[in-house]
């Protein structure tokens, strides 16, 4: 069974690389080499996310159809493209993006996607320590 931090690492995140990525360098005429340097990645991972072959393309659209996360994105991709890569505001923005993926169970469609088998019992539980209505 997977943790939603494992989720996160294996999944959602490299979708938003590759959302990034691709937006980083459409929309802000910044080259890969760059890219990956905003983005803490190789020059290779940024190619490999704008091919396809790297983050899991439906994940990737998915992502893209939900207005909520693209507005983050927006937001964060604006930020990296003036070198606020590293600020504690750029920072608070991804992790906001993480908590939103969380609060709107988008990480147990991707959980699920994934181990399709789960104990209906285990994500009743998880959603509430997700939601954080309830620690036990």
């Amino acid at each position: 069974m997977l943790l939603p931090s494992e989720i996160e690492s294996k999944s959602l995140i490299p979708a938003i690389r590759a959302i990034l990525s691709k937006k980083l360098i459409r929309d802000y005429d910044l080259k890969e080499e760059t890219v990956g340097k905003l983005l803490g990645i190789t020059q290779a991972a940024v190619s490999n996310y704008i091919r396809g072959t790297r983050g899991d393309l439906s994940l990737v659209a998915k992502l893209e159809d939900n207005f909520e996360v693209m507005k983050m994105i927006d937001d964060i991709s604006k930020d990296l493209s003036t070198n606020n890569a590293y600020s504690p505001s750029t920072m608070t923005k991804f992790i906001q993006l993480c908590n939103f993926m969380r609060y709107t169970f988008i990480i147990c469609d991707v959980h699920h996607s994934i181990e399709s088998n789960i104990d209906k019992r285990i994500c009743e539980q998880c959603e509430v320590l997700l939601t954080g209505s309830r620690f036990s």
